[in-house]
């Protein structure tokens, strides 16, 4: 059967194959069926759906036979789009709606990561293994992983929109390892590191230290603060924007809701803004300046390369970078017995769990007392 100009025939003992011409080509596609008489008209009635569709522009080749080669030669241009093609076109739309900062982190994992190893694949058929098995064999932090996710993530969330594809591969999933054991970061100036770097410098350099020892700000936040932050009836120093390299010395605002926040300056810390009013207060924008140019600083390879390097020699200080100056005030707080929400806070932390697992060593155990004032509040019952 099949010979007679109908464009079915039975080809094996399981297998039935039809003949139908589609955009100039002849096509033949083979069902798993049984060569039946049955199932043969079934695949008549099978042929002609087709060629209706065909003739009423609704022919889906991918649809209709996911599996064959041919689905790939009649997919429509855009579905045949490469992830590369698909990641630069997405890459220079996302310029205009994300901060400097954020586009960059995107550009150096499409261009550097996403690119490189995925490019070549058809965004239609990107699969979660693909970026599983790719993801394995990256010598890199969780942290990493998680911001490769994230952008790829992210552009594909577009490509559905596009309906360039129906779902999104890494949706509702994250790829991670287990951490091997690293040293910890976590390493504050003791109070005699400190006053042997503070007193290896002076005038701009000493302020902008001893300030950073004081507020726990990031060094991106402490650049980015100008005059008109500083509530000096308060005693509070508000923290709005913040300003890294890869921003291109643009302060942006913070990312997160409680990275705004209000920091209560404590005295060496006023005693700081105090002495630095004398460089920069008149001209009103930035608190601190890189004394070497006049301007404001422009991140903290500025700060390392100009003073921090050289005043943590002169005080023969073991070398630490600048952000662990944000460590010492917290050990500080904490050790000092402040409370973990109250330092949470002043950091620009939503809660205090972080504090908690971060620098918990630092948290005084309670002591011998610890729950007397409650006790003494309860009275037995009358027997």
């Amino acid at each position: 059967m099949g010979r007679d100009g109908r464009g079915v025939r039975a080809v094996s003992d399981s297998s039935i194959e039809i003949t139908f011409m589609y955009r100039g080509v002849r096509c033949r596609e083979r069902l798993s069926l049984k060569p039946t008489a049955t199932n043969l008209k079934l695949a008549e009635r099978h042929k002609a759906a087709i060629e209706h569709a065909i003739a009423a522009g609704t022919f889906d080749y991918a649809i209709t036979f996911p599996r064959s080669p041919r689905a790939v030669q009649f997919a429509p241009e855009s579905s045949r789009e490469t992830v590369a093609g698909f990641l630069t076109r997405w890459l220079a739309g996302k310029q205009k709606h994300v901060s400097n900062s954020t586009y960059e982190g995107y550009r150096k994992i499409v261009e550097l990561r996403l690119v490189p190893a995925l490019g070549h694949a058809m965004v239609v058929d990107l699969k979660r293994k693909a970026v599983r098995d790719w993801l394995a064999t990256l010598q890199v932090s969780n942290k990493t992983l998680r911001n490769i996710q994230s952008c790829l993530r992210s552009a594909l969330n577009d490509a559905v929109d596009e309906e360039l594809v129906e779902v999104n591969p890494l949706a509702g999933w994250t790829y991670t390892r287990k951490d091997q054991v690293k040293e910890d970061d976590v390493d504050p100036f003791s109070p005699e590191e400190q006053r042997a770097i503070l007193a290896s410098i002076d005038g701009q350099a000493r302020n902008l230290v001893q300030f950073a020892l004081w507020t726990g700000m990031r060094t991106s936040e402490l650049v980015a603060l100008d005059w008109g932050d500083i509530d000096w009836l308060k005693g509070e120093a508000y923290v709005s924007r913040a300003m890294t390299q890869a921003a291109g010395g643009k302060a942006e605002v913070t990312k997160t809701v409680a990275g705004k926040r209000s920091i209560k300056l404590l005295m060496p810390a006023l005693a700081a803004l105090t002495a630095q009013k004398a460089h920069t207060f008149h001209a009103g924008n930035e608190v601190f300046q890189n004394p070497r140019t006049g301007e404001r600083w422009a991140g903290d390879q500025p700060i390392r390369k100009t003073m921090w390097v050289h005043a943590m020699k002169k005080a023969r200080v073991r070398y630490r970078r600048p952000y662990q100056t944000r460590h010492t005030y917290a050990s500080m707080m904490l050790s000092s017995g402040e409370h973990p929400m109250w330092v949470a806070k002043q950091m620009g932390h939503s809660d205090w769990t972080m504090i908690a697992r971060v620098y918990g060593r630092w948290m005084p155990t309670a002591d011998l007392d610890a729950g007397n004032r409650a006790e003494a509040m309860w009275e037995p019952p009358e027997v």
